[in-house]
């Protein structure tokens, strides 16, 4: 995973990622006093936390090459489970109970990764460790702004991560989700590709309105959704996604392919509270308090939507797998836009 894997073929549901940008493994609150095993495209990694930071190594002991992530915790190091060797943050070797007296401690090294801890997620550079500053992980503003509240919904889908991307980017799959009214009548205004991203403009029918404080009840009582009309814009921010649906409300998947034919994401909603201009003036404290009690508010909502587009998302996949030879029809351009630039990534 050091270096760009170029694709087996054009076939955009064989393409691998591009290592070379930070993906979001865990939740932070989840990184705690254990460690924990995750994986990016295939590759086991261990992290845990110290009170220098979050560390992250293969999850494999080089001595018998066993997961380090079934050992425990010795300060900042870790301790491999079978036999008890210690590993450091940077991988090396600081202790072997039964080294004798003549013996060095073995030069082994476990391979390091790049972490940060950002916006409640605890990202990974998937690829050399040394070009991670390069890069920066996606920009979240809303996730520690006052006029934001915000829910997060885990997506765990047995497919590639293509079809994620491709359901994200396709507004017109609307029909799906009647029964949560999120939004309806998509037209697709205007398109426009970069090198890294893919931004479709979209109008739509909103069926949310947050005017009122009481307007957050919608999230619960689809009766009080009316619809008017909004912009609709969804972008494909590799190897991210991020939508926003006029002020109210903003988006943002973030994708940890697993494999290729399993992707874990979040999906992190946030409602603004912007219209509220009294809310504005009140202290700090109480806004945040605010901000605090009103995490995860939309998770029925959100919830919903993800079921639904999961049960799509591994039809297209096992159709795919079943029918190689029958490639299904698509005239929405923003899909397009997106697998142009999935392959740019991993062919480049």
């Amino acid at each position: 995973m050091d270096t760009v894997v170029a694709a087996m073929s054009a076939d955009v549901r064989r393409l691998a990622i591009n290592p070379s940008y930070w993906y979001p493994v865990v939740r932070g609150r989840d990184l705690k006093d254990k460690p924990v095993s995750v994986q990016i495209w295939g590759v086991a990694v261990v992290l845990w936390r110290s009170k220098t930071g979050v560390h992250a190594l293969e999850d494999r002991c080089p001595h018998r090459l066993v997961k380090l992530s079934h050992g425990h915790l010795r300060a900042d190091r870790i301790e491999c489970a079978y036999h008890g060797w210690h590993f450091d943050g940077e991988g090396k070797c600081t202790h072997v109970p039964y080294l004798e007296p003549t013996q060095k401690l073995p030069r082994c090294q476990v391979r390091t990764y790049a972490v940060r801890e950002l916006y409640g997620f605890v990202w990974l550079f998937a690829g050399n460790a040394a070009e991670a500053d390069r890069r920066v992980p996606l920009a979240i503003p809303e996730w520690d702004h006052l006029n934001y509240i915000a829910t997060v919904s885990v997506i765990d889908c047995k497919a590639h991560y293509s079809y994620l991307i491709e359901n994200l980017m396709d507004m017109h799959h609307a029909p799906l989700h009647s029964d949560y009214q999120a939004w309806s009548d998509a037209v697709l205004e205007k398109l426009h590709e970069e090198p890294e991203r893919v931004d479709a403009h979209y109008h739509a029918q909103s069926h949310y309105r947050i005017d009122r404080i009481w307007s957050i009840a919608q999230l619960f009582v689809p009766a009080l959704r009316k619809p008017h009309p909004e912009s609709l814009t969804v972008s494909y921010v590799y190897p991210h996604w991020t939508s926003s649906l006029g002020a109210d409300f903003k988006l943002y998947c973030l994708l940890c392919p697993l494999g290729p034919l399993a992707t874990r994401a979040w999906l992190v909603h946030f409602t603004s509270l912007g219209a509220f201009n009294d809310l504005h003036r009140l202290p700090k404290a109480v806004r945040l308090l605010v901000k605090q009690s009103l995490f995860g508010s939309a998770r029925g909502l959100l919830d919903g939507l993800v079921r639904q587009d999961i049960l799509m998302i591994e039809q297209e996949q096992q159709a795919y797998l079943s029918y190689p030879d029958h490639p299904p029809w698509e005239i929405n351009r923003a899909l397009a836009a997106a697998q142009r630039l999935m392959r740019s990534q991993v062919t480049a």
